[in-house]
């Protein structure tokens, strides 16, 4: 007999509804986190170690020591990296995920984005493809995030898909609302406020936003920020027989002579257990659960679990943000947050040339070592001039940015290091491969309408940012075990099962074919919630 009907691996944005699902069928549910379980109201609030400037360390797990990765440069040097390095790609280890320290911006993607290789082709180089769905299919999955998880927003932009209302107006407006929202009017352009998994008013047992300057990259004080550890994980634990194990290390699949699924081996409190379970959800996200698959090797796939076909791991995708900073006469930052107010959603498609598009929006309130770090080049990077720029342009300026499409590619993935190996001996994630030319296009085009908009709101100064050519995974990390309609396509089917098991699911955003052009967690939501359903 199975100790568990379903054991989900990750308690994040696709685990956390995932599991919640299934205990809502009346599994007997557990959750798996490697992370700590943090109290409510838990922040993390160190300016110079957190998930928005970690130059020295961040606020969650993963430990700094003894979890590297390895990067590869196109030249093919290896660097080992930390947590807090920049190649690393890292997202939030804790209970909730990035849920816990995300920005939470809630967008929907957009119908095109499901259809990109029937809108655009296929470039050269790349492995662009549709999902094996439409929009219209995962629409009612995106709605019922939006209430139980809590949206606060306005009607939609004229370009963007008609929808129910969000269960609550947006959040007040600040002092650069209104500009912004004048210039793309005067300009022509769709625009919106952001939408945001943050209460603007008391909502689902949690408190409103009481516009803290420490957001993303944070926890929140008040609860507002709807992660999965205040919203669903609590629904999950309230039914019998579901539990969730903090600080607990999954290391393999369990399989038996056939190959099925049976379980996990765990590590919990030092001790090496077995958990049988009749379903495991894989929800680690787009690095840790191609790792995960890739170490578990049997007979019939010597290479991976789910990679006969050499899909595992490959098209690790994310977000390039291009955009600008604009400097102004007069005070346009009155510092109250979450900041993000205004969208841009005119150049999500139908950009000539241009392969998709993105969307652009006003900034989160910047840490102060951050806003020194992203000065204008011929700012002094330190002492007196320094200083003095930042006193005198703090609150009178702002960043404009948001995310691209990135084209995956193939060549763009996760493997296991051959000989770098982390705290407890499992070889350790392999992250090489560059950007798609066609994503660094796609890059310039929005960086330069992030320019305009910013002239056109009054800027006196406008310091455009520099774009790598980089993978660009980050908290954004996707594409790694791709949906599929045929086995040789990518690694799980259109509900999300692991090709050749039926009872192994991948709930979290390595199932996307591709990433959108807009934050991406409430697609991983609703896509977990459509598989969990799905499958029962």
């Amino acid at each position: 007999m199975s100790d568990f009907d379903v054991v989900v691996i990750g308690s994040g944005a696709g685990g956390g509804v995932a599991a919640w699902a299934f205990a809502e069928q009346g599994k007997r549910v557990l959750v798996v986190d490697r992370g700590k379980d943090y109290p409510p109201g838990w922040v993390g609030r160190d300016l110079l170690r957190n998930h928005r400037f970690s130059r020295y360390g961040h606020n969650t797990g993963p430990e700094i020591e003894g979890n590297p990765r390895v990067f590869v440069a196109p030249d093919g040097t290896e660097t080992v990296v930390k947590p807090h390095d920049g190649g690393y790609q890292n997202n939030a280890m804790a209970v909730g995920g990035g849920t816990r320290v995300y920005g939470a911006q809630a967008w929907r993607f957009h119908p095109l984005d499901f259809q990109m290789a029937t809108t655009y082709g296929v470039p050269e180089g790349s492995s662009l493809a549709d999902w094996p769905f439409d929009y219209a299919e995962l629409a009612p999955y995106y709605e019922e995030i939006e209430w139980e998880m809590g949206v606060s927003g306005s009607p939609p932009a004229s370009n963007m898909p008609v929808r129910r209302d969000y269960p609550m107006e947006p959040l007040p407006a600040t002092y650069r609302t209104g500009p912004l929202s004048k210039a793309a009017t005067e300009k022509g352009w769709a625009h919106q406020r952001v939408p945001l998994l943050i209460n603007s008013r008391r909502y689902g047992g949690r408190g409103a936003c009481i516009g803290g300057q420490t957001c993303v990259g944070f926890g929140c004080v008040m609860e507002a920020k709807a992660g999965t550890q205040n919203t669903v994980l609590p629904k999950m634990l309230a039914h019998p027989g579901c539990d969730l194990w903090a600080e607990t290390r999954v290391t393999r699949l369990l399989t038996d002579s056939g190959g099925r699924v049976t379980g996990v081996q765990v590590i919990r409190d030092g001790q090496m257990q077995e958990v049988m379970a009749d379903v495991v959800v894989f929800a680690l996200g787009a690095i840790e659960t191609p790792r995960l698959l890739l170490q578990t090797q049997t007979a019939r796939e010597p290479h991976g679990i789910g990679n006969n076909g050499d899909w595992v791991g490959r098209n690790l995708q994310g977000h390039f943000y291009p955009g600008a900073l604009g400097v102004f006469d007069n005070l346009v930052a009155d510092l109250v947050g979450p900041g993000p107010t205004v969208a841009i959603t005119e150049f999500n498609h139908g950009n000539h040339g241009i392969v998709g598009g993105g969307m652009l929006a006003d900034d989160f309130i910047s840490l102060p070592a951050a806003f020194a770090r992203d000065a204008p080049a011929q700012v002094p990077r330190f002492g007196a001039g320094l200083k003095e720029w930042m006193r005198e342009n703090y609150r009178r300026s702002f960043h404009i940015f948001g995310p691209t499409q990135d084209i995956p590619n193939p060549e763009c993935r996760v493997t296991l290091s051959a000989t770098v190996r982390d705290s407890i001996g499992l070889p350790v994630a392999q992250l090489q491969g560059t950007t798609h030319p066609e994503t660094v296009r796609t890059a310039l085009f929005m960086r330069d309408r992030a320019v305009e908009w910013l002239q056109a709101t009054g800027a006196r100064e406008v310091h455009p940012r520099p774009v790598g050519l980089g993978m660009s995974a980050g908290q954004h990390q996707a594409g790694t075990c791709r949906m599929a309609a045929r086995p040789e396509d990518g690694v799980v089917d259109h509900q999300g099962r692991v090709w050749g098991h039926d009872n192994l699911l991948v709930c979290d955003a390595s199932v996307h074919v591709t990433n959108g052009g807009f934050n991406p967690v409430l697609t991983v939501m609703a896509t977990a919630l459509r598989s969990a359903r799905l499958f029962s």
